[in-house]
């Protein structure tokens, strides 16, 4: 499949994936996030989804979208993959807290609806 055939679904996976990335620690106090490693391995694997997302997304799309940080999400996730035992965890809380609502912002007028559902007889 050509890369900008992809694109909707991919950045649909980055929509959803932020979306319940925010909603997963909505309520929390730092403290609280740093206490659940479940919630932090969580919260760490959907920001490497995120970034992969976004590497994958074609280098078209990207251009015509410089709004979008396509750097910084590739750039986490793969600190993510890569960096593992460095991660920050009050600077992760921090990134879902502040940034990815505004990227849920500027991704939603870009994201296609899903096409219906085909109805099976």
């Amino acid at each position: 499949m050509p890369p900008e055939k992809r694109d909707p679904a991919l950045l649909w996976d980055i929509l959803n994936t932020a979306k319940k990335t925010i909603k997963s620690i909505e309520g929390l106090e730092l403290k609280d996030y740093l206490a659940d490693e479940n919630l932090r391995l969580t919260v760490e694997r959907r920001i490497e989804i995120i970034g992969e997302a976004a590497r994958r997304t074609s280098e078209a799309f990207r251009n015509s979208h410089p709004e979008i940080p396509w750097k910084s999400m590739i750039g986490q996730r793969n600190v993510m993959a890569h960096e593992y035992d460095e991660i920050d965890h009050e600077r992760v809380y921090n990134l879902v807290k502040q940034h990815l609502p505004a990227l849920v912002s500027l991704l939603e007028p870009l994201v296609p609806p899903p096409p219906p559902e085909e109805k099976v007889s």
